[in-house]
């Protein structure tokens, strides 16, 4: 057994072993919205934030599908925790674009650097001599209070194209709008953060659109390909979740008016032998095309438009796919399951927050058809 491959079970053990506390604190965690900083530092300590680091700067640079199992564990157990990990922990994806040595710089202090912050462009970067200066708010930013560093998109007012850049802010340059009163991955702490013309040198900005300053796999993955698989993995643990708990609830809930358990009722035992079906294919489908990514981009092939019109059509699927589970197990539950102490009216509200995300829009579909039908197609955001 090699070092790398030590290193990678230590992290999916690591995960397993918090999995139970993590579960049994989700009442907490949605009160707070927000993760509780002593857990922030047992994910820390397990490794979740490092997995993507290259290991020239220290982390454990996991391979695709295994960093999709440890995300898909920690949603199983909650999904604002998995959402949270999965955000944090994408650090060294978009910081890969600064130049190298601000991309050196950051992690001079360690590999277990955690980002916040928002892709959509509500931010204006007026040029200034060295830098830019930066007013604007950005909406989503999860784990935003325990972030080390910030991703703010802006607007260039000078007249360049592609007319956006990426802002680099410290915590200490932004102040923290609290606006995450929501349905679903309340636990996710995704504010609001406001900048009021900061000074941003540089070097601490980048386009989503240039290279990376490191040759790894990792980031030979074309941006929206990767973050969707992550979005597409926390949706199947949150759906893997709801359908434990709904076996668990069906061997003692007894139905109004009914005669046995809810697991003796054929329907039930129809709608639950389906939708254990649907959630293997939908794993079986999505591990095997992220095994399939990361063999492209360790050989240093092209991702062509129609590898990335499947992934981004097989991530959408997935996450659509999850809901439907979660939604059967929902219903399955009865009445009790509306409950705030029942976790299946969780997860219901947190697969619904999720598939709202515009990289699982049903929109999707159309552009990944329309690539695979031969049409004109603007490749930016596939």
């Amino acid at each position: 057994m090699t070092m790398e491959t030590m290193e990678t079970n230590e992290i999916v053990r690591a995960v397993s072993v918090l999995a139970p506390g993590i579960a049994a604190r989700r009442e907490e965690i949605e009160r707070q919205r927000r993760l509780p900083l002593d857990l922030v530092d047992e994910l820390t300590t397990a490794g979740c934030f490092r997995m993507l680091v290259p290991s020239s700067h220290g982390g454990t640079e996991l391979d695709l599908p295994t960093q999709m199992q440890v995300l898909e564990e920690l949603a199983r157990a909650d999904g604002s925790v998995g959402w949270t990990v999965m955000i944090g922990s994408l650090a060294p994806v978009p910081l890969g674009k600064l130049p190298r040595d601000t991309f050196d710089a950051v992690y001079t202090d360690g590999p277990d650097v955690i980002l916040a912050g928002a892709f959509n462009p509500t931010g204006v970067a007026t040029p200034v001599d060295g830098g830019f200066m930066v007013t604007g708010q950005w909406s989503f930013a999860s784990g935003c209070q325990h972030c080390h560093w910030f991703i703010a998109h802006c607007v260039v007012d000078d007249g360049r194209m592609p007319p956006v850049r990426m802002m680099v802010l410290r915590p200490d340059q932004v102040d923290i709008k609290d606006t995450w009163s929501v349905s679903g991955l309340c636990g996710t702490g995704s504010h609001d953060f406001v900048a009021n013309d900061v000074y941003v040198e540089d070097g601490h900005t980048f386009s989503l659109f240039g290279e990376s300053c490191i040759d790894v796999p990792l980031f030979r993955i074309p941006e929206l390909s990767f973050s969707t698989f992550n979005i597409a993995t926390v949706a199947l643990g949150i759906a893997d979740g709801a359908l434990a708990e709904i076996q668990t609830l069906a061997t003692g809930k007894v139905p109004a008016f009914g005669d046995g358990t809810l697991a003796s009722n054929p329907l039930f035992q129809h709608e639950f032998g389906e939708a254990d079906t649907r959630l293997r294919a939908a794993r079986a489908l999505l591990y095997g095309d992220a095994a399939t990514a990361w063999e492209t981009a360790v050989a240093g092939a092209p991702f062509t438009p129609a590898h990335r019109a499947r992934i981004r059509g097989t991530n959408t699927w997935v996450a659509r796919t999850a809901a439907a589970i979660v939604d059967m197990a929902y219903t399955a539950g009865g009445g009790t399951a509306m409950y705030s102490s029942n976790p299946l009216q969780r997860r219901l509200r947190d697969i619904h927050a999720l598939t709202q995300h515009f990289g699982v829009k049903r929109d999707t579909y159309t552009k990944a058809g329309a690539v695979l039908a031969g049409q004109d197609v603007d490749l930016t955001f596939l």
